[in-house]
């Protein structure tokens, strides 16, 4: 006679085990793959071959990811136990994430001295020749204190950081998972890995170390905090729906008759984690802060990697898991759209250093793509994933030409003032510098002009007539410290001692890419527009 099992007690082989489908995770896998081998690679290869290792290793996983994600085209599915979403939004993000970082591994592998430039005003010290005022961003030795012998030593010495690579990959990794999550928890946890090796990226920078290390920690704490105010969102979301999946979410507060109070509540707190990310208003005080601290190459990275997957990642919480309570939450969006936009153009006037700038334009930004947010439809997703796009790579091409403009002692020359006469000087880069500022613009013939064009018409066609009045206003005030910095370099005299204008392959390359993409799309943009219009749904 067998024995009866208490009360409570369940075989363990009644228990399915969870199906994973590798091949429709296989993008992410094969980035979080990379950055593990990275790490060993670091561990155990000698220290001269760490570098083209650890640069091969790195391009080689970010194309075979993009081509996975080009295979997985057409997909609408769900994996992991319904964890992940692989639909036309994710992959359209995904590839649009992978393209940004092959472009930015580029720039961040810039290697090598600074090259000599001809004698005469504003010409390279002699310790800009040496190993310690090269290229490379990175401080050789991060554990030691800024302007320490040890720091001076292995500067000296040539030490080159391959760290940074496997940590680029890791911040990936978590951005690939972070637009693709369908519940609340992978979010967070993909929140989470996108984060911690960004908040290291940004303490690495090789001059300014100082700025570099509080802007560290200006990220690390303001970012613990949205962490905490997501989390807590998320356990008021459970609290109204008794689940932490998306469309359960959406299933229950569409099932219940009564006032969603613990939703509402719950998309506010989950709400400041994700406006942070993306660096609207009032959660913006930390961008130009940690633009300006962070190695450029890592600047560059995320103000065009983070914002393409927190808006995915905010796309899906809205058109997923509450769509019911629109009405309720295409308000307050409206309202952090309106003080986005008018913060971010009026103080970016205010501003004398170039990446400071930067910074503020990019909050411009964020609030003209929550216009097409709060169209809370088909036509406002499109148009979202077409600016993320071109904005992605435009951000990219500016960062790679603020590097090329040094001082004598090799650092960065970010103070507008230095870019007086940069048209006469180098017009090739002022050319392309004045092309990319023209579409941040909005202006027509660049694929800025076509971006602004479409999220502002999403809105208008959602009765947010209101949010594109404002938007407009607010592009003609950012239009006026664009054509300030343009008539900054073609129509003003340079100083008596002008930055030295380097040409290195790498930032080049990026700088390149991103004014032709800008000025392709401006003139042909329709196939973009249709993918990105195909790519525009969901799967629950």
């Amino acid at each position: 006679m067998s024995a009866e099992l208490p009360t409570g007690v369940v075989l363990a082989a009644s228990v399915p085990a969870p199906s994973i489908e590798y091949h429709i995770l296989a993008p992410i896998l094969i980035v979080f793959g990379a950055a593990v081998i990275g790490v060993l690679v670091d561990a155990f290869f000698p220290r001269p071959w760490r570098y083209p290792a650890q640069l091969i290793l790195t391009l080689a996983a970010l194309v075979a990811a993009l081509v996975a994600v080009l295979l997985l085209s057409g997909t609408s599915t769900t994996a992991a136990v319904g964890a992940v979403a692989v639909d036309g939004v994710t992959l359209f993000l995904q590839g649009t994430l992978l393209i940004v970082g092959i472009l930015s591994v580029l720039f961040v592998a810039e290697r090598g001295p600074l090259p000599r430039p001809r004698s005469g005003p504003g010409t390279w010290s002699r310790a800009a020749a040496t190993a310690d005022y090269g290229m490379d961003a990175f401080t050789p030795q991060a554990s030691a204190v800024p302007g320490s012998g040890a720091e001076r030593s292995a500067a000296t010495a040539g030490i080159t950081p391959t760290e940074v690579f496997p940590l680029l990959l890791l911040a990936l990794g978590g951005l690939l998972l972070f637009p693709a999550a369908n519940d609340l928890l992978t979010m967070f946890v993909a929140l989470e890995v996108l984060s911690l090796p960004l908040y290291l990226l940004c303490g690495l920078a090789r001059r300014r170390r100082l700025l570099s290390q509080e802007a560290a920690l200006k990220y690390f704490l303001l970012g613990a905090f949205s962490s905490a105010f997501f989390l807590y969102g998320v356990a008021l979301l459970y609290g109204q729906a008794g689940t932490v999946r998306l469309a359960g979410i959406a299933d229950a507060l569409a099932a219940d008759s009564g006032a969603p109070t613990l939703a509402l509540l719950g998309v506010a707190m989950l709400a400041v984690g994700l406006l942070f990310k993306v660096g609207a208003v009032p959660f913006q005080a930390w961008v130009p802060d940690v633009y300006q601290g962070a190695p450029t190459p890592i600047t560059a990275f995320m103000a065009a990697a983070t914002k393409i997957a927190a808006f995915g990642a905010l796309l899906r919480v809205l058109s997923v898991g509450v769509p019911g309570i629109a009405d309720d939450w295409r308000p307050v969006l409206a309202a952090v759209a309106v003080a986005t936009m008018v913060v971010g153009a009026i103080l970016a006037i205010t501003q004398t250093d170039m990446k400071r700038m930067l910074a503020y334009s990019s909050i411009a930004h964020t609030g003209f793509l929550l216009t097409a947010l709060v169209a809370a439809d088909d036509r406002g997703i499109a148009a979202t994933l077409f600016y993320l796009f071109v904005y992605g790579l435009g951000t990219l091409g500016a960062f790679a030409i603020v590097s090329m403009v040094r001082e004598t002692d090799g650092s960065e020359a970010t103070a507008l003032s230095r870019w007086a006469g940069l048209g006469r000087r180098a017009p090739w880069l002022a050319t392309l510098f004045a092309l990319l500022l023209l579409s941040f613009a909005g202006i027509p013939i660049t694929a800025g002009f076509v971006a602004k064009f479409a999220v502002f018409q999403a809105a208008a066609g959602s009765d947010a007539g209101l949010l594109v009045i404002v938007g407009v206003l607010a592009s003609a005030v950012a239009a006026f410290f664009y054509i300030r910095v343009i008539v900054l370099m073609f129509f003003t005299d340079p100083p008596a001692d002008p930055p030295e204008i380097v040409g290195p392959p790498a930032a080049t390359t990026v700088a390149g890419v991103a004014a032709l993409a800008t000025l392709l799309l401006g003139i042909a943009p329709q196939p973009l527009l249709d993918l990105a219009d195909r790519a525009g749904e969901f799967v629950r």
